[in-house]
């Protein structure tokens, strides 16, 4: 009986993390390159990741307050919770530190 409990327990405590954000892939790292139609990566591992911004994409800062894509600027950490669709990403939500340089925050705190 411990057993199942304690399966049951580790169960549900793995799936609610992937619960949080759905199907949602996350690209974290700082602004290379910002276009009116996507935004390029650089994430901790080196790659270039670009991903496609939408008209529904939700721009917020770091302090969770509202944005808008002319607020972002090459040099800034950022959080991207994306759609895959296709062989492309698109951005969801991206969530950015206020001013560029300003990346001595933890991805955790940004809120991945």
């Amino acid at each position: 009986m411990f057993v199942r409990a304690f399966v049951l327990v580790l169960a549900i405590a793995v799936a609610l993390p992937a619960l949080a954000h759905g199907d949602k892939t996350h690209v974290i790292g700082t602004i290379e390159k910002v276009s009116p139609d996507s935004v390029f990566v650089k994430t901790k591992d080196g790659k270039s990741v670009e991903v496609k911004l939408s008209s529904t994409t939700k721009y917020v800062t770091s302090a969770d307050k509202p944005a808008k894509l002319a607020d972002l600027a090459v040099g800034q950490r950022v959080v991207i919770h994306a759609d895959s669709k296709g062989s492309d990403l698109i951005a969801a939500t991206v969530k950015f530190a206020a001013e560029p340089g300003a990346g001595s925050a933890s991805p955790k705190k940004m809120g991945s």
